[in-house]
């Protein structure tokens, strides 16, 4: 297992596991050059052979930093991956200056809430029908130290 910052040569693998992950409107690889290329952005991956199991990444801006997107390939689920990629997320946030640190997870993914809550994430409120689907979304918060 092998952990490192995204380069622009995975975003196609990294896209292939995006649409993977994620059934409703997952980030293509125009979305995800665009964030790659915005200079604010900072992407995190674990590859095993060659091929990316688990991805993150965020956008610092001034004393704030938002996680984007975070996703392991489901063989690879609850294996501590995604904890990874996100305590590398939230030190490079730091590192970058940030004070803070949001994201916004559904409120049906009790996995990924789970993980964010015992990561330091704290609930703030619910945006009602965030997702094309109608879902609402938490928004969540961890002030870094």
């Amino acid at each position: 297992m092998n952990g490192r910052e995204w380069t622009y040569e995975d975003l196609t693998e990294i896209a292939r596991l995006e649409s993977e992950c994620f059934s409703t409107e997952p980030w293509n690889l125009r979305m995800l050059a665009e964030s790659f290329l915005s200079g604010r952005f900072y992407g995190s991956l674990i590859e095993e052979e060659g091929t990316v199991t688990a991805y993150g990444g965020m956008s610092v801006a001034a004393d704030e930093a938002e996680i984007q997107l975070i996703a392991t390939a489901e063989m690879y689920r609850r294996c501590g991956r995604g904890g990874k990629i996100l305590a590398d997320l939230c030190e490079e946030a730091k590192r970058r200056g940030a004070a803070k640190i949001f994201l916004e997870v559904r409120v049906s993914n009790a996995a990924a809430m789970l993980l964010y809550l015992k990561n330091g994430f704290k609930g703030l409120y619910a945006r009602s029908r965030y997702y094309p689907d109608g879902e609402d979304a938490l928004v969540m918060k961890k002030e870094l130290d």
